[in-house]
């Protein structure tokens, strides 16, 4: 074999051995519950704040508001939140990459400030496919987060040619704050697989499932490859998790996957156990990236003390009553809602402030002060044997 040819092939294999030495493999469950065991209790919220109706309207250099973030990230340490679950997007990499991450420092500063640590969210498949930069629509009169927009939309979804940007996208964030301490965790798509039934169904692609199983994996490699010291997670979110026999395939990805298992939960306080239950067979931290839904019998008094006990991280959705409209129930793209409704569907605060029940606030600060003395992680459970409820659906 001619030296230059050898010289070629040496090079070549050495550079893929030092590739895949370099990605970081998912981590042990003893990796797992030793970092867990070194966080409180965490406890927060999905984050936007009040004057921004989706994500990229939150990030833009013409929207970003750090002094209303401020205001309102010290609301979220006077109840005692310790974490926030915030929503990043593609489309703000492609626009400026360099100005998104300075973005991004500049929230990570003000978070610190009140001590709390974001868990940060890449991809989201929730609401309009049809992302867009630039101004954003003004809400919707009573619709449900009538602006909250997917990242990758549907057209990059649909066409393999247009994804190329999105490993530099999750590679060039991950790898700039992958040893920052300022993070808690990486939850790399949320829902997946949510085909918006009862909103966008029409508009998204047929395949969309099928699309999102293919690019998944592709995520948590790209994810791992920038070797996070934080943990990478994906939450399940529907069906029946009782086994990991019934996991569907693209589950069976994201809790495979996964250095913690996340969740959503939107149901009242015995199913939220009877999932807490289902998912202690992985021996891994829990977190509930997603509860509270009044009218949907998911509230603070039911899920949050649960979710203390089995020291089950719980952010719930929503903070600031504003330009999301999560005030409103999801029925509401079925009959939009003229004014306030009487029961608030999410959120915890008016734009001014003002708690929309103080009891809730009273307790969420009650059970994150007792929590505060008592960090330690209690023992798993066993799973009972219960049938499932169906899950909610929107």
């Amino acid at each position: 074999m001619p030296s230059a040819i050898r010289s070629f092939l040496t090079c070549f294999l050495l550079s893929i051995s030092l590739s895949v030495w370099a990605q970081r493999p998912i981590w042990t469950k003893e990796q797992a519950n030793a970092w867990y065991a070194k966080q409180p209790w965490l406890v927060g919220c999905n984050y936007s704040p009040y004057n921004a109706i989706n994500q990229l309207e939150m990030w833009q250099t013409e929207t970003f508001d750090l002094a209303t973030i401020d205001k309102e990230l010290a609301w979220a340490e006077s109840l005692g939140f310790n974490t926030l679950r915030v929503f990043l997007h593609d489309q703000l990499w492609v626009q400026d990459a360099e100005g998104f991450k300075k973005r991004i420092d500049q929230f990570l500063n003000i978070a610190q400030k009140h001590k709390i640590k974001p868990m940060f969210v890449l991809f989201d498949s929730c609401w309009d496919p049809f992302p867009h930069l630039g101004k954003q629509h003004e809400p919707v009169q009573g619709l449900h987060n009538s602006g909250w927009v997917q990242g990758p939309g549907a057209d990059v979804l649909k066409d393999p040619a247009k994804q190329a940007y999105l490993k530099g996208y999750v590679e060039g964030i991950v790898s700039h704050f992958k040893d920052d301490g300022r993070i808690l965790a990486w939850d790399v798509w949320n829902e997946p697989d949510n085909m918006n039934n009862s909103s966008y169904f029409r508009w998204e692609p047929t395949n969309k499932v099928e699309l999102v199983t293919r690019l998944l994996p592709q995520v948590f490699t790209w994810t791992f490859s920038a070797n996070p010291t934080q943990p990478v997670t994906c939450g399940i979110w529907n069906g029946d998790w009782s086994t990991p026999e019934k996991l569907n395939p693209l589950q069976k990805i994201m809790v495979e996957n996964s250095d913690v298992i996340s969740f959503h939960n939107y149901d009242d306080a015995p199913e939220f156990e009877k999932r807490v239950k289902w998912l202690q067979q992985y021996g891994r931290p829990l977190l509930c990236t997603e509860y509270m839904s009044r009218g949907n019998k998911s509230t603070f008094q039911g899920s949050l003390p649960v979710a203390q006990r089995y020291k089950v991280a719980a952010y719930n959705w929503g903070f600031v009553a504003g330009k999301t409209n999560t005030i409103y129930p999801w029925d509401s793209w079925q009959k939009p809602y003229p004014k306030e409704p009487e029961l608030w569907f999410h959120d915890i605060y008016r734009a001014n402030g003002e708690p929309y029940r103080t009891e809730e606030v009273t307790l969420i600060r009650e059970l994150t002060q007792v929590n505060a003395k008592n960090s330690q992680q209690r023992p798993l459970q066993t799973r009972p044997k219960k049938k499932q409820k169906a899950a909610a659906q929107r």
